[in-house]
């Protein structure tokens, strides 16, 4: 038998932290083929022990910079009015 890992699709704002609810933007897929969805901070909180546990782990915490960016650009376009 072979085993495939579909890909990890992306998550959305519907993704909540499995800890307190937040937007998720960490899915962890662990060994015993469960799946747990993290916030950023609840990520990097319990990183270490997430990695002994872990098949894979999709991490779309970069997208958090872009929106801080955006929110940036739109601040200042807001200020030169």
């Amino acid at each position: 038998m072979t085993t495939a890992l579909a890909p990890s699709s992306t998550l959305s704002a519907a993704d909540r932290c499995d800890r307190c609810g937040a937007q998720a933007y960490v899915r962890v897929t662990l060994t015993s083929g469960g799946e747990l969805l993290f916030c950023a901070h609840h990520s990097r909180e319990h990183a270490e022990k997430l990695r002994n546990i872990a098949i894979t782990i999709h991490d779309e915490t970069g997208r958090l910079e872009a929106k801080k960016a955006e929110a940036e650009a739109a601040a200042a376009a807001e200020d030169d009015r």
